[in-house]
């Protein structure tokens, strides 16, 4: 069986249907490009065909490139190579003399879009599910397949840069109104008969690049219209990826060049800013975390064996709070039955006014319809009455941190539920095996520690109990991806994972306010670093008032278990903040920042006289390593100790939950990266400057004399 199947019809149009054997996607390797490049050949050679039409026999278009053989290169010669073979084939196709129209019947992203590029006419079936774009910067890599030649060619620089710096994927009617594609159709039928139409009707087909009259829509990189682009569009890409992104910078770069050469010129110097990128360490980060390790967890590697995939059909969530008005929304937008329980009808009806929020948000960006909004609201019932639980498959409690609060309503949850029902805690730092106490059920108790906002954060962190049953870990899997989100699975543990190496980094932040560095330094190396937020505004959002809180009921469960107490330096600053200068962070409206009402938050000036400057201030890397070592020496020994127990969920985690800056592909990641002897080193040198709390963990001084990286 061929990858691409041949077929002429009476009027001499040949049809090339892309579909690889053994596949449920079609993906840019030598079992497909082999017999694509004999079908052009054969088009060259036949006279007696008049067009070409290029469609998939699978349910999407073509995925794009084959990650596992772009990862392995080492060599940029090789990847270069590979760049200018696919370009010779695209390059074929779209000078073969007869009319080529794509017929996408499904999605087509990276190198699926590319390819549709080169045909002359793009008509797409208008699948809602369907995406088109050139996401590669997501994954740290361009494309390379002509890809930042052809899009600006298309449709303008300035449209086109976006598209491609942002990695955005757009629906079908989106990209008709970029230019992307030029018409929908409704069913196959009516797309290989449009398609036909058009070949019939334009059968001296050229692309426009290679018209002699071609002009840049827009302008090219000389006229006046992009110089103001190209003037202010690489500093600010740098100010917001602090240029920790390459891939953002060669984009610029090849869309620039090839704005002032010719077509061909600017292929072949696209395929040396590719190959730049392909060896580099960044895409071997990004590429190894955010491809691999990810679709290993989508497809359940942290999933038990030989339990049936199950679906939750009615929820009930304790708690009509940010949390659990977040949650509902995230499970009735997938069709869930939601009832939603509060102490007052007004707290529950407040919690609903949540999702009419979002929806009527949606609605105005053309996201959301009148009738989908109304069937969303429709599936959640707010409510005081506990008597409503009857027949929930699962429970989410989502109150206030607080044992006594949770086991009262766990209690008067239980009451309402079947045997087989799931209950659930969605506390950030509890437990789980203390919290299932209050259970009649321990083996059907679980943690679901949601991240806020919930219909933004993409991670929900499933924690085991000590009695927690293989079914009820399954079922908490299936519910997290039946809402569309990513799971971690993690063992239980004071902070279990996410919450303990997270507050490692504003804590860090906290002890150098203290130390007397500057508050903004501070800041601007968080971000340096590649955190999405610097630390000291991060813990305005977190609240010090919760911190505190989080603090005092630790000290008093490891007093009741008569264990020691070790503090991190930087709870002296909450304490002084919430309890001396009653600053308890961004709700309270003060905090390590001000923020006025109507304009822009600003760190508090009373910083300086509070925590006043050290006479020495210390370089920026000294401030980054600081905090990123922190982290992910933290996540070491979280893995080291089981708390997590993949490298996969480790990175993830580290990424999808509290923003561990990507492009170093996760907290593990980083430290492979670094080199684990390297790191280790490090550490101590940070341990003896700074306190015990780099000491690098043992797993790590094991793995660095062994020369083992995390696997």
């Amino acid at each position: 069986m061929t990858a691409v199947k041949f077929e002429k019809d009476a009027q001499g149009v040949v049809t090339l249907t892309l579909d690889m054997p053994g596949r449920s996607m079609n993906v840019l390797n030598e079992a497909l490009t082999g017999p694509f490049l004999d079908a052009i050949g054969q088009i060259e050679r036949d006279p007696s065909i008049t067009g070409v039409i290029l469609t998939s026999g699978k349910k999407e278009f073509l995925a794009g490139a084959d990650i596992e053989g772009l990862f392995k290169i080492t060599d940029p010669q090789d990847a270069f190579e590979l760049a200018e073979q696919f370009k010779a084939l695209l390059r074929r196709l779209e000078k073969c003399g007869r009319p080529v129209v794509a017929a996408l019947n499904g999605t087509a992203l990276g190198g699926g879009l590319e390819l549709a590029l080169a045909c002359h006419y793009r008509i797409a079936l208008n699948n809602p599910k369907a995406k088109f774009g050139l996401p590669e910067v997501k994954l740290g890599v361009l494309p390379g397949g002509g890809g930042t030649q052809r899009l600006p060619r298309l449709i303008g620089i300035q449209p086109a840069l976006p598209l491609m710096l942002e990695g955005k994927e757009l629906r079908a009617e989106a990209a008709v109104k970029q230019g992307i594609i030029h018409e929908l159709a409704e069913t196959p039928e009516e797309m290989i008969t449009k398609a036909k139409a058009w070949i019939a009707a334009n059968p001296k087909a050229v692309q426009p690049w290679d018209d002699k009259k071609f002009r840049w829509p827009g302008g090219d990189s000389k006229s006046p219209a992009n110089a103001q682009v190209w003037a202010i569009a690489p500093s600010m890409a740098s100010a917001k990826s602090y240029g920790n992104y390459p891939a953002v910078t060669n984009i610029m770069s090849c869309v620039f060049e090839g704005g002032i050469t010719d077509f061909d010129t600017g292929c072949r110097v696209e395929s040396r800013y590719f190959a730049e990128l392909v060896v580099g360490q960044v895409s071997k980060n990004m590429i190894g975390t955010l491809w691999f390790q990810l679709n290993g967890i989508n497809k359940g590697s942290s999933r038990p064996e030989g339990i049936e995939r199950s679906t939750v059909k009615k929820l009930g969530i304790l708690g009509a709070g940010m949390m659990g008005a977040g949650i509902a929304y995230v499970s009735a937008k997938v069709g869930i039955e939601v009832v939603l329980l509060d102490t007052t009808q007004e707290a529950a009806d407040k919690g609903k006014a949540y999702s009419e929020n979002l929806l009527d948000k949606a609605m105005k960006k053309g996201r959301e319809s009148a009738e989908g909004k109304a069937a969303l609201l429709a599936r959640i019932t707010p409510t005081t009455a506990y008597e409503l639980l009857k027949g929930c498959d699962l429970i989410i409690e989502a109150v206030f941190e607080d044992r006594g609060i949770k086991a009262d309503v766990t209690r008067k949850a239980e009451a309402m539920l079947g045997k087989d029902a799931v209950f659930a805690s969605n506390t950030s730092t509890l437990p789980i095996t203390g919290l299932a106490e209050a259970s009649e059920r321990p083996k059907n108790f679980i943690g679901l520690h949601f991240f806020s906002p919930v219909d933004k954060m993409p991670l929900v962190e499933i924690i085991k109990g000590k009695k927690t049953s293989k079914e009820t870990l399954a079922r908490g899997f299936d519910y997290v991806q039946q809402i569309k989100k990513t799971p971690i699975v993690v063992n239980d543990s004071r902070g279990f994972y996410t919450s303990r190496c997270f507050a490692t980094y504003p804590m860090e932040g906290l002890t150098l306010l203290a130390e007397g560095q500057h508050p903004r330094s501070i800041e601007v190396a968080g971000l340096q670093a590649g955190m999405p937020v610097g630390p000291l505004a991060v813990q305005d959002e977190v609240s010090m008032s919760l911190s505190m809180h989080i603090l005092e009921q630790t000290r008093k469960d490891l007093a009741a278990a008569g264990k020691p107490v070790v503090e991190h330096p930087g709870v002296a600053v909450i304490e002084k903040m919430v309890k001396q200068l009653d600053r308890p962070g961004k709700k309270a409206g003060k905090g390590l920042y001000d923020y006025p009402a109507g304009g822009q938050k600003h760190l508090w000036a009373g910083l300086a006289e509070h925590f006043p400057l050290a006479d020495t201030q210390l370089p920026q890397q000294e401030l980054i390593d600081r905090m990123m070592f922190a982290q992910a020496n933290e996540a070491a020994k979280c893995h080291a100790e089981g708390v997590v127990e993949t490298v996969a969920d480790t990175n993830i985690g580290s990424i999808f939950g509290w923003g561990f800056a990507p492009f170093q592909g996760g907290a593990l990641q980083f430290i492979n990266a670094y080199g684990v002897e390297n790191f280790v080193k490090r550490s101590r040198e940070l341990a003896r400057k700074y306190g015990d709390r780099f000491k690098p963990a043992p797993i790590l001084v094991k793995m660095a004399k062994e020369g083992r990286r995390f696997e």
